[in-house]
Parts: C-alpha cells; sequence; structure tokens
C-alpha cells in the first residue's frame, strides 16, 4: 500500500511503514525497489520507537489493521510472536489491536492531517467513529466500501473536527 501512495504522491515525501513481521517489511522494501519509489520499513508494532519524534507531524496516517475476528489466544500469540498472523487475527471483535493504535493515533497527527483506517463491517464502525469524535476529537467519513469475498471492507477517512471546518470554509 505504501509503495501505491509513493508512487502517487512522488518523492518529495518521507514514506515510513512499520509491520511486525519481518517478512512484511521486505516485502514493502521489494515493492518500493521493483516500482522505482523511496520508503522505510520499519520492523515494530505502530510507529512506538519514532512516537515522540514524529509527535504531532504526520501528514497522513494510513493504517491496515489485523482487523479478522478471531479467538483472543490467537491475537496474543500472532502480536507476541510478531509471525504472518499477526496480519489477520484481530481479537473477539477484531478490534484489539485497532483499539491500541486508535488511542495512539492522534498523538502524530499534525493539525491537518489525515488519518485513514481499514475496517470490516463487523469492527462495528459506528461505534469506532463515535470513539473517535468523542474522545480525540476526530471527525470521520467512509470513503470506500468494496466487498472483497466474504469480507465487506471499509475505508474511514479522520480529520481533526476543527480541521474539517476549516477546510470546508476555506474551499
Amino acid at each position: 500500500m505504501t509503495s501505491f501512495i509513493a508512487k502517487i504522491l512522488g518523492p518529495s515525501v518521507l514514506y515510513l511503514c512499520t509491520d511486525i513481521n519481518l517478512h512484511a517489511c521486505r516485502c514493502s522494501l521489494s515493492t518500493a525497489l521493483q516500482n522505482d519509489v523511496a520508503l522505510e520499513p520499519i520492523n515494530t508494532k505502530f510507529a512506538l520507537p519514532l512516537h515522540f519524534r514524529l509527535r504531532h507531524t504526520v501528514d497522513v496516517v494510513i493504517f491496515n489493521p489485523p482487523y479478522v475476528p478471531t479467538v483472543t489466544d490467537e491475537v496474543r500469540e500472532a502480536q507476541e510472536t510478531h509471525d504472518i498472523r499477526g496480519s489477520w487475527a484481530g481479537g473477539s471483535d477484531g478490534m484489539s489491536v485497532t483499539n491500541q493504535f486508535l488511542d495512539l493515533v492522534q498523538e502524530l497527527m499534525a493539525p491537518r492531517a489525515r488519518f485513514y483506517l481499514v475496517a470490516v463491517e463487523q469492527n462495528d464502525i459506528p461505534t469506532i467513529r463515535h470513539k473517535m469524535l468523542s474522545i480525540h476529537g476526530l471527525q470521520s467519513e467512509i470513503v470506500l466500501r468494496r466487498r472483497a469475498g466474504r469480507e465487506h471492507l471499509f475505508v474511514i477517512r479522520f480529520v481533526y473536527a476543527d480541521s474539517a471546518k476549516a477546510s470546508h470554509v476555506d474551499g
């Protein structure tokens, strides 16, 4: 996904992508090289090692979490062992990892940032949207709905509530 965005936006942007799975990081780098784009894959959970340095400076955040509802033990083991199950195992409602990130993302976001979250129907999208507005002041809209096999995928865009108003007034 990061290589796709980098191809569209061009080389004047710093692209960081993170994953707990080292193989996924290697695949991201390989894809970037094949597409002649520069990006920096980091083998870590979220942006934790860079969190303080990136505080309130990130303009676009894209999070494609492990959103598939699974048994709680599977998500815990996948996160601890950093294996491939970490790409899908989301816990009982698919929100175990996502909820952790939702509590951190506002600290990364610049004042006029955009945050895009990939979710599935089972993740209770109305609750996600309400939580992000009431707790973090992030207004949201569903910008994409797509069926992929059995999954009903959604991409939700979040912006600071006051930023959304400013964007609307500006044009």
